[in-house]
Parts: C-alpha cells; sequence; structure tokens
C-alpha cells in the first residue's frame, strides 16, 4: 500500500483501507496485507450493509472493532514505560456502518442496534482507559474522545424517536449536513495531570486543531505553511485562559457547501442543507423549491436553525461573507503569508463565495 500512515510519519500502522463497508477487506500492517484476499463478501442488511468485494480470511467484520481494540491495547502495553512518550491515533469503524454490536451488546442499549452498537464504542473507551490505568500512566497520558461528523441516518432516526431518543439532540440535520447536526460532535479530554478537571467550555473549536495542539505539546515551531487553518486547543484543556481561540471557523458539507461562523452568528452558503437531509440540493431542484442562496442564524437564540435572518440582518451575513471569502483566497484563517489554495478551479460552490 502506498500513501498509507507510514508515509506520513506513523512508525507502525494496523488497520484497513477506508471504512468497514468498502472493500477490499483485509488488514494492513506497515503498508503490507496481513493475508492477500481471495473471497468475496457483501451484506445487504439494512443496517449491516457492506458492499461486495474482496475479503481475506483473517478478516471478520463483527469482530473488527475488538480486533483493532486488542491491537491498541497491545501496543499500549508495549510503549507504556518506553524512554520516550508514544502518540496513538486509533480511528475507530464504528458506530459506523455497517452496524454490527457484538451479542454481548444486543439489546443493551434497550433503543435499537445502533443504540448497542455505540455502547459497545463506549466498553472500547473502557478497555483503552483501564490499560492506560494498569499501566501506571493514566494520569500524564493525555486521552481524547472525539468523532469526525455527526449521526448517520443510517442509525433510524424514526427507530429511535420510538424510545424517545435523538441523536442529533437538539440540533437540526445528520451527518453530511453544513446544519449542526452534520457538524457538532462529542469531545471529551481526560489528562488528569494537566487537564483542567470537572469542566466543560463552550468556546468554539475544530478537529482541524489537533495540529496545532500536538505542535504545542511536543515543543515543535511550526512553520508559516503548516496548519494553516490550525490553532492550538492546550490553553482550553489545561485552563491557562478561557477566551476564544479562533475569530471564524470554517464549515463544510458533503456537497462542497461551505458555512462560516462567528460567535452566535453562522453563516450557511447554500439553499438548503447541503448534505442528505431535507431539502438537499436535489430536493431543492426537482421541487423547484424557492430558497435563499445564503442562510443566517443565530445559535444562542435557534439552536435548531429553523428561523433564516438573512433579510433580517444582512450587514452581518455580508461580513461573515466577505471573512469567508478572504480566508478561502488568503489559503488561512490563521495569522501569517498568503499561502496557494489548491484545487479551486470549478468548484461552484467556492466560485459563488468569491465572486
Amino acid at each position: 500500500m502506498t500513501n498509507g500512515p507510514n508515509s506520513h510519519g506513523f512508525d507502525y500502522t494496523f488497520g484497513f483501507c477506508g471504512s468497514l463497508d468498502m472493500a477490499p477487506y483485509v488488514y494492513i500492517e506497515n503498508n503490507q496485507p496481513t493475508m492477500v484476499p481471495t473471497k468475496t463478501t457483501i451484506s445487504v442488511d439494512e443496517k449491516s450493509v457492506w458492499r461486495e468485494g474482496l475479503t481475506s480470511d483473517d478478516f471478520n467484520h463483527a469482530t473488527v472493532l475488538q480486533d483493532l481494540t486488542d491491537k491498541a491495547i497491545h501496543y499500549i502495553d508495549e510503549n507504556a514505560n518506553g524512554e520516550s512518550p508514544f502518540f496513538m491515533y486509533f480511528p475507530l469503524p464504528a458506530p459506523h456502518t455497517p452496524i454490527l454490536p457484538t451479542t454481548e451488546f444486543l439489546g443493551k442499549s434497550n433503543t435499537n442496534m445502533y443504540g448497542d452498537f455505540v455502547m459497545q464504542v463506549d466498553d472500547v473507551v473502557r478497555q483503552i482507559r483501564t490499560a492506560l490505568k494498569e499501566k501506571g500512566i493514566s494520569e500524564n497520558t493525555m486521552l481524547v474522545f472525539t468523532s469526525d461528523n455527526g449521526c448517520s441516518p443510517r442509525a433510524n432516526f424514526k427507530e429511535l424517536e420510538k424510545v424517545n431518543h435523538d441523536p442529533s439532540y437538539t440540533f437540526r440535520g445528520t451527518k453530511s449536513d453544513i446544519y449542526e447536526g452534520g457538524l457538532r460532535v462529542p469531545f471529551i479530554v481526560e489528562w488528569p495531570a494537566k487537564a483542567i478537571k470537572n469542566s466543560s467550555t463552550d468556546k468554539m473549536i475544530s478537529t482541524a486543531d489537533f495540529f496545532a495542539t500536538s505542535a504545542d505539546i511536543a515543543g515543535y515551531q511550526i512553520k508559516d505553511s503548516e496548519g494553516e487553518d490550525s490553532f492550538s486547543m492546550l490553553p482550553l484543556i489545561t485552563g491557562e485562559k478561557e477566551s476564544a481561540i479562533r475569530a471564524y471557523t470554517v464549515l463544510h458539507s458533503v456537497d462542497g457547501s461551505f458555512g462560516i461562523r462567528k460567535g452566535d452568528w453562522k453563516l450557511n452558503a447554500c439553499e438548503g442543507s447541503g448534505g442528505w437531509s431535507y431539502p438537499n440540493p436535489r430536493d431543492v431542484r426537482n421541487e423547484n423549491l424557492q430558497l435563499s442562496a445564503m442562510q443566517l442564524y443565530n445559535l444562542k437564540d435557534d439552536i435548531g436553525e429553523t428561523k433564516n435572518l438573512i433579510d433580517e440582518h444582512p450587514k452581518i451575513a455580508a461580513e461573515l461573507k466577505a471573512a469567508l471569502k478572504k480566508i478561502i483566497l488568503d489559503g488561512r484563517s490563521t495569522p501569517g503569508t498568503i499561502q496557494q489554495n489548491e484545487g479551486m478551479e470549478g468548484w461552484a460552490q467556492i466560485e459563488a463565495i468569491i465572486n
């Protein structure tokens, strides 16, 4: 395998290519498959669906989550008491599709299979925390739990509604959307030796901030051409200061639509969800919906993004659009020299903002 984690600075890698519903289904260890896939598997179950593809004999979709957890714990055991600190990135295949809770978790959540799968993810976190404690390094290990996007519609929101559960909480939309339900994710930090305890913050952060935060912890001086949209979260984690770390946060949906947020104000530069929720781009086109090309919301007053204030506050909308245009053209949202922003040609959503 080329261009994998080992090509980007990782000393050791064990995982697979893509998500658990994307072939080929084969484990990769340091750029090499652990076995050559010789059989083909497919699942068409609504929740546990995966695409047809080559599968190796040592790859079992139902046990992948625990297999990877076992590998992660083994890595902790091997590196816990070494001379140097270690960094481990453990991207879970769950609760992404296919939704495959093992037998011991079936029915445990009293919701549906997705809820059971989420509980299995919780148990993975328990196992990692236990391993750190048993090795005596939990006090000075920074453990972060987060996600890359909101809940997928595959969770079956209608099923979950019957048991009074909404995976998007009070937010509008789901995974893929420019709405808050597609963007807001859990972000939990445990670092007893340095992080402030039993506290939370409402300051805006982004997973793009991992780069600058890691550099800050390691004492690495970021180059002007590196991490152009990354701000260090370390002051928020340690409690050194509670002020906002960024003025603007650029947002993005699955179809390439952009949004930008400053404080309580959020501008969505598209007509609908920009994703899969109604109204999505196909709905707008097929139903000839007459929607505003821009949406402005005050999240403090309207967390559900129900009232578009674009006509009531044109100056705020203009300020946010101008800020988004500048960030795109500058190739950065952090202070520094202008950087080349690649891949903008023919991107209609960008052209609508900068023209």
